[in-house]
């Protein structure tokens, strides 16, 4: 179907279009077009708006049809590059409208868009032990704290090594893929350190380097530039709070296993 309308535009495209009729005394007439016959050349003036012939032996047919073959495929090529551009619109379009308008992470599986669930997470530190809520920012005490998610591996397995994830944020934050570290019994996100004069928090994290693409407000696709090695990982969304002593981060859990044999 779609290469029929290809061809109908194109038609539509070169009906009425006019070309050169060359002369071998290097004049021209402008033309829409033109019949061989016996010893003459029929065609249509566009510039007198009539049928007149010419003797075939003083048209030059190679250098008419050469242009006139070069302009044709310049307008097919055009029109076919006009149709991808709108399949391409169109396609973009349904992408943006299959992601839910809440906030959150999303993947494609299966042709289906399905939501990531929100891991929680501790921040642990020499002295206290708290549990952050989502989207909940939580004091923390000077010197060292580590973030962490409980358990050695994430429930969501992927076996792609370059996954793209769609992220609809609750606000205008930071975010990224970065690589946990597994300890016994959990997860490391990042360490943080406290600076004790400026009481500002220094976070280190394993980011990775990504493509971002921004498909709405507040909505974006994010990929890994380069293939993810087996391991454990997450999307987060990450800001620092306007209390120096608070972090917030959102975070979303997964695992890449090894690409199984075909």
């Amino acid at each position: 179907m779609r290469v029929v309308l290809l061809f109908l535009l194109s038609a539509v495209l070169l009906f009425g279009e006019t070309f050169k009729l060359y002369l071998k005394d290097g004049d021209y007439h402008i033309v829409r077009e033109y019949q061989v016959l016996a010893d003459r050349i029929r065609y249509y003036s566009t510039e007198r708006g009539q049928w007149e012939e010419i003797p075939k032996e003083l048209v030059d047919l190679d250098k008419t049809e050469k242009e006139r073959k070069a302009k044709d495929d310049r307008i097919t090529a055009e029109a076919r590059e006009e149709g991808e551009e709108e399949k391409a619109e169109r396609d973009l379009k349904r992408e943006i409208e299959s992601i839910p308008v809440e906030s959150g992470a999303y993947y494609k599986e299966g042709g289906q868009i399905k939501a990531l669930k929100q891991a929680e997470y501790q921040v642990i530190t020499d002295k206290k032990r708290h549990v952050l809520q989502v989207m909940t920012p939580i004091p923390i005490v000077l010197g060292k704290a580590t973030v962490i998610i409980k358990g050695e591996h994430a429930a969501f397995t992927l076996s792609e090594d370059r996954p793209g994830f769609y992220l609809r944020l609750a606000k205008e934050e930071r975010f990224g893929i970065i690589r946990l570290t597994p300890k016994k019994n959990e997860r490391i996100v990042e360490d943080v350190a406290i600076v004790p004069v400026s009481k500002e928090s220094v976070e280190e994290r394993k980011q990775m380097d990504t493509f971002d693409q921004q498909l709405a407000d507040g909505l974006y696709r994010v990929w890994p530039e380069k293939p993810l090695t087996p391991g454990e990982y997450a999307l987060v969304e990450f800001s620092n709070a306007e209390d120096k002593d608070d972090i917030e981060m959102l975070v979303w859990d997964f695992a890449i296993n090894a690409a199984q044999p075909k």
